[in-house]
């Protein structure tokens, strides 16, 4: 007894029972069903089948010949065009040696396809499966690529998107996409829009001062723990009670609602970390579900700011510290931990994450990231993490929420 692969493609209008009619002329032969894979866009169906097709060794030939017949009969009865091709051969490439590229784009051109395409080709790289995961608020679509080494190919994509103006994540896949995972994000500038210091220093009448410092820990003249002692001695005195008013004050960033609600709905574990104040962030963290928080603790007496930061500051090191005990405590591997953040206090722990995530970032956090994303709208994260639109609408349904209409991409 000897054996001939055959692979058949069908394709044409999507309709109920097509992969019931085809199938049930092959089982009229000496056929095994080796692969299938079938795709529908917009109401056209592509149904791929690699079949091997048992012989005597005698009559071959002929075997094939009706074979080939039945499915050039069965797809003109259904109205679909088909090809076939003897002697495939299967997909034979390591499930390890696979990477996922997640595109977004707002909107997302063809010219920035067809060069992620290039890189990838160009690095021996082969794309086996594309799929759209979002339509809004990005567009967001998947290449499930083979033959290309993970960082080589990192390092190409993320300069190619950059210079056609889309967003990229280049992942390895494999059994770690699936699995309870940790995802850790930075509060100020990134989960809400504002900085909460600046906020209360506008109630103690030290906003200026507070910017100057600011300024010179940017310019690199002063070291983060540095200026945070120095802009919180300034806030001495200040009633603790203008902190109710901060909290009021707290501006989400569009899409971080979507993105804490949807990974607690999903299962994942959501931490905070902030160079920021505790006081002032956890009413916030329990109104969105999140697991813990870890920041900087404000000293107070008598009803009043002392002027001092308490406990031990929660620095770039502090927060790359914070990811991994969270990790450990939720017993979730540092390959399944993702990291969010904009800044150069946030490089440590990005660098250190399974994934990290730089959002609206700096040069320094951009640089350090495994994806940098530039829409603002924080949910689309989640596309990096293989969730679809469709996972999200799903997840509010069960969470008895209404999900929002489309939010229209813009240049």
């Amino acid at each position: 007894m000897t054996s001939q692969t055959l692979l058949l493609t069908l394709s044409g209008t999507d309709r109920p029972g097509v992969t019931k009619t085809l199938f049930a002329a092959l089982a009229a032969h000496p056929i095994t069903v080796l692969d299938v894979e079938q795709l529908v866009v917009r109401g056209r169906l592509v149904l791929s089948a690699l079949v091997n097709v048992e012989t005597s060794g005698t009559g071959n030939d002929e075997i094939m010949s009706r074979i080939r017949q039945d499915i050039r009969s069965t797809a003109a009865a259904l109205e679909m065009d088909v090809t076939t091709v003897p002697g495939a051969l299967e997909d034979t490439v390591s499930r390890r040696d696979r990477v996922h590229v997640t595109i977004l784009g707002a909107p997302l051109r063809p010219d920035a396809v067809s060069r992620i395409a290039e890189e990838i080709a160009n690095r021996g790289g082969n794309i086996d499966r594309i799929r759209r995961i979002a339509s809004y608020p990005v567009t967001a679509v998947v290449f499930e690529g083979s033959g290309a080494e993970l960082q080589d190919l990192r390092r190409a994509l993320v300069a190619a998107a950059a210079e056609v103006g889309v967003d990229i994540a280049v992942q390895e896949s494999g059994l770690d996409r699936r699995g309870q995972h940790l995802v850790v994000i930075d509060v100020d500038s990134t989960l809400i829009q504002n900085e909460v210091i600046d906020l209360i220093a506008e109630h103690a009448g030290v906003g200026e001062q507070v910017a100057q410092i600011t300024a010179q820990a940017m310019a690199g003249d002063l070291d983060f723990v540095a200026a945070l002692r120095a802009r919180v001695a300034l806030l001495k005195g200040l009633p603790v009670s203008v902190l109710d008013e901060v909290r009021t004050r707290l501006k989400l960033t569009p899409g971080a609602r979507t993105l804490c609600r949807t990974l607690n709905t999903l299962g994942y574990r959501v931490c905070l970390v902030s160079g920021g104040f505790a006081e002032v962030i956890m009413p916030l963290a329990d109104e969105l579900g999140i697991d813990d928080v870890r920041a900087n603790h404000l000293g107070v007496r008598d009803g009043y700011l002392t002027g001092e930061v308490v406990g031990v500051i929660v620095d770039r090191q502090g927060k790359k510290a914070a990811l991994e005990e969270f990790a450990a405590k939720y017993e979730i591997p540092m390959r399944r931990t993702i990291a969010i953040g904009d800044g150069a206090n946030d490089v440590s722990m990005l660098e250190a994450a399974g994934l990290g995530v730089s959002f609206n970032g700096k040069a320094a956090a951009r640089e350090a990231a495994d994806a940098a994303l530039s829409v603002p709208y924080l949910d689309s994260v989640l596309y990096l993490l293989g969730i679809t639109r469709e996972d999200i609408e799903g997840a509010d349904a069960r969470a008895g929420v209404v999900t929002p209409a489309p939010r229209l991409a813009t240049n």
